[in-house]
């Protein structure tokens, strides 16, 4: 948790400090531990990345992913290809390496990682078309690369490109075909199926997902996009017990990249980096400041995404721990030179997440792409199911920049069927009525029917970007409209009543302890009103 708090204040990655206790651990470090079985690596290591991008998957929000599935899609083939040519020619004319090395690095380094990418923006929050779009870059470029370091690692001749090319996407499909599958069948059984413990359904979550990968495997399709697709519907399909499962698998996430950090730690021997340095800096400037930009607008160019967000997707392609245990594959494979090659994606790794890691969130501000307001104002929102009362508990989080400050209670305009049963506000709950107004850092609690579950949530999330007025005059957008129409002289009486200041914050300061206010005579809010 120490190395979580420093990096928070640093900008880095924390999971850069957990390599650094397993390189302190190892060869050359403090204890002396002498670690160098890359065939025990690689297994763990794909152990972990399975984990990892179930995890990732299970935190998929469809709704943000769906529109950037094209462009990731994209970046996650020929951004690929282009990335592996351009570093693969520079590895081979400015460092000296052979073609196969060469080649080997150009595809080992093209894989973003989205543990790195998230870590380091967690306080620097994107729009969601940015993030969509390198979330599922990070979930469905690793599936590709793992293909083609495979192919640059076997023993004998290299197979013709367009031969890779068929592999890879005859690969990529029946990846998706069974992840697609397994997820829809196990969310419909878990749906459908009462486990006799509510501890189960994690394990049984993290259990579909990675039969997922199983059996893309043993159809000789993508393993990794299997387990990532399957996570993905999982997550997205409302599922029994889900905080608790959420919880879980992000728990079983950390716990994985922290010891696939840690055994890298080990595996590496520092004084065999120095001479590889020099190159490894070579390598990731040209990486950095060529090949991911070219591939980025490039392969965007049909989506016509504005220079700025694309300089920042640039910019933003870290690479992680994946990179490395992909760099150990020719390892395994007794490639002729494998151990130049984990050296210098090892330091080209370190080097450049140190440089872009601070300055990814400086670099989001100065494009004027971070803090977006219509981005952040997002309600943070958890369901828990009331299985034998057939309802959902959603606990909503009100953050500072949300429009749903200065609301009433009454002007949420719920669904029948749902309801706010309890307020809690500077660490004191109380049971609000229908003129309570809520405000910035409260915490509410709905009750709410399951056919009106995703209505309730919806006109939450609404009013939450959009205020009282949310689906009567467009603003919000995703609320459903009123029950009662609304009539122009309604909404005229509306307008005044906000110009002269009659709710939101003086409301709220005139009210009582409990953050309740006296409705005054003729503000009540159209169609609730008729409601209530």
């Amino acid at each position: 948790m120490a190395a979580v708090r420093i990096s928070s204040r640093s900008g880095l990655p924390s999971l850069l400090l957990y390599l650094g206790i397993g390189i302190a651990m190892g060869q050359d470090g403090f204890f002396d531990v002498k670690f160098d079985n890359a065939e025990l690596t690689q297994v763990i290591g794909y152990a972990a990345l399975v984990v990892i991008l179930a995890e990732g998957g299970l935190g998929t929000k469809w709704k943000e992913v769906r529109p950037a599935l094209p462009a990731a899609a994209m970046l996650s083939t020929v951004g690929v290809g282009i990335s592996v040519g351009v570093t693969a020619g520079a590895a081979h004319y400015l460092v000296g390496l052979e073609w196969r090395q060469a080649l080997i690095i150009g595809a080992v380094v093209s894989s973003t990682d989205a543990a790195a990418v998230f870590s380091v923006l967690r306080k620097v929050p994107l729009p969601s078309r940015i993030t969509g779009v390198l979330e599922a870059e990070s979930g469905f470029n690793d599936a590709p690369v793992v293909i083609l370091v495979v192919a640059f690692s076997t023993v004998g001749p290299v197979e013709h490109w367009y031969v890779l090319v068929g592999e890879i996407a005859l690969e990529l499909a029946i990846g998706a075909a069974i992840g697609l599958a397994v997820g829809w069948l196990g969310s419909f059984g878990l749906r459908h199926v009462a486990l006799p413990a509510s501890g189960l359904y994690p394990i049984a979550v993290m259990a579909i997902a990675v039969s997922a990968y199983a059996a893309g495997a043993m159809a000789h399709g993508s393993g990794f996009l299997a387990v990532y697709l399957a996570a993905m519907v999982l997550g997205n399909s409302k599922l029994p017990h889900w905080p608790a499962t959420r919880g879980f698998a992000d728990g079983l996430g950390w716990l994985a990249q922290i010891g696939m950090f840690v055994l890298l730690g080990l595996l590496v021997t520092p004084h065999d980096l120095i001479d590889d340095f020099w190159p490894a800096v070579v390598v990731g400037l040209v990486l950095t400041a060529v090949a991911r930009p070219l591939s980025v607008f490039i392969s965007l160019v049909p989506f016509r995404l504005p220079g700025r967000e694309k300089a920042l997707m640039s910019w933003a392609g870290l690479r992680g721990a994946v990179p490395i245990i992909l760099a150990t594959i020719p390892m395994v494979s007794g490639i002729e030179g494998s151990t130049r090659v984990f050296n210098i994606v090892f330091v080209l790794v370190i080097v450049y997440t140190l440089i872009q890691g601070p300055t990814l969130p400086w670099l989001a501000k100065a494009l004027k792409i971070a803090d977006d307001p219509s981005e952040t104002a997002d309600l943070g929102i958890e369901s828990a199911p009331l299985e034998r009362l057939r309802g959902h508990l959603l606990s909503v989080a009100v953050p500072g920049k949300s429009k749903m400050h200065g609301v009433e209670v009454a002007e949420l305009r719920l669904p029948a069927g749902a309801a706010v049963t309890l307020v809690v506000r500077e660490g004191k709950s109380f049971v609000p009525a229908p003129s309570t107004v809520l405000r910035r850092g409260d915490e509410l609690l709905v009750v709410a029917t399951d056919p009106v579950r995703d209505a309730a949530e919806a006109r939450l999330r609404a009013v939450g970007r959009g205020g009282k007025l949310a689906g009567w005059l467009g603003a919000g957008g995703a609320g459903r409209q009123d029950d009662a129409s609304l009539d122009l002289p309604h909404v005229m009486k509306l307008a005044k009543k906000l110009g002269r200041g009659g709710e939101g914050g003086s409301s709220a300061r005139g009210g009582s302890p409990a953050g309740g206010t006296r409705r005054r005579p003729g503000s009540a809010s159209g169609g609730t009103k008729a409601r209530h």
